[in-house]
């Protein structure tokens, strides 16, 4: 008897969502940085056991939007609620259980099988913890509620081992050597963007687009041409810095978390250029991959 399904990872920014996912899946499939935002698409990963076989999403975390983009990402988390077997509502030791309400509510009227995670348990006591359990209970009574520490590893074997146990009987959906359903020039994408959002502050990460304009494979080193489109003018000298140093280290961080994602060498080159106001542009967002539909 095989059992597969969707398991949708969903929740409000910055509570570990995707560090949880990476755990999950095994590999670093979803960017991780301490802003808010960092992930901006719906993410999938699959994994695969001898008579199961789970397909994870990790999706954007939910906001009250404020430009087009921010609408877009929401459509990918709203849209997570509808397609599940199986929800991870994460959740940490920091936030309490009436933020965000609407989308609680959301959950709760999906009437899908839903596991809450409470994670960053390290950094919490057992007093407050036994707190936050009792109030989640309240707000959410048909979940079922595991304490975890992602970035800790604690507690993520329990949580896949009900997972596999709420999985619905159903042959696979994807072949058993497939680990995702997005290509190569995604992660190339994402992982430039990762070094942007952890190299730049303030609003400077989030008016960033990274495109791949070339990407070329050889059995030893791969070539990838990318274009960092900017919202503003005035942005463009920040990416670049002074002589062109910001944009060189952005390259060199990139160029080597890409050669251990690949395994093998990698030349990368870095190009910025202004399409001003892309966020509240429709055809830019379906271009850049931001419409869910």
């Amino acid at each position: 008897m095989f059992h597969s399904g969707f398991v949708n990872i969903i929740g409000n920014p910055n509570v570990g969502k995707s560090t949880l996912m990476n755990e999950l899946v095994g590999e670093r499939l979803s960017i991780i940085t301490n802003k808010s935002q960092t992930t901006r698409h719906r993410i999938m990963g699959i994994v695969n056991g001898e008579d199961f076989q789970i397909v994870y999403s990790d999706t954007p975390g939910f906001l009250k939007p404020q430009y087009k983009l921010q609408e877009s990402m929401q459509k990918f988390s709203v849209g997570a609620l509808a397609d599940a077997d199986v929800l991870l509502y994460v959740t940490d030791t920091i936030e309490t259980p009436d933020k965000n309400n609407d989308f609680i509510e959301k959950v709760k009227k999906a009437k899908t099988p839903t596991i809450i995670v409470i994670n960053k348990i390290d950094i919490s006591d057992e007093e407050k913890l036994n707190t936050l359990v009792a109030q989640w209970q309240e707000r959410i009574p048909e979940a079922e509620i595991f304490p975890a520490s992602a970035k800790e590893h604690f507690g993520v074997g329990q949580i896949l081992t009900r997972i596999i146990e709420l999985l619905p009987e159903c042959p696979p959906y994807f072949d058993k050597d497939q680990l995702t359903n997005r290509p190569m020039r995604f992660f190339a994408t994402e992982i430039i963007r990762e070094k942007i959002l952890l190299e730049y502050d303030k609003e400077i990460p989030y008016s960033v687009e990274v495109v791949i304009e070339s990407y070329h494979e050889t059995p030893t080193l791969d070539r990838i041409s990318a274009l960092i489109l900017v919202n503003r003018e005035s942005q463009k000298g920040i990416i670049i810095g002074k002589g062109g140093k910001k944009l060189k280290k952005v390259g060199t961080e990139a160029r080597k978390d890409l050669e251990d994602f690949l395994q093998k060498k990698v030349f990368l080159e870095l190009f910025v250029k202004v399409e001003e106001n892309w966020r509240d542009d429709e055809t830019a967002l379906t271009k850049f991959g931001y419409n869910p539909e």
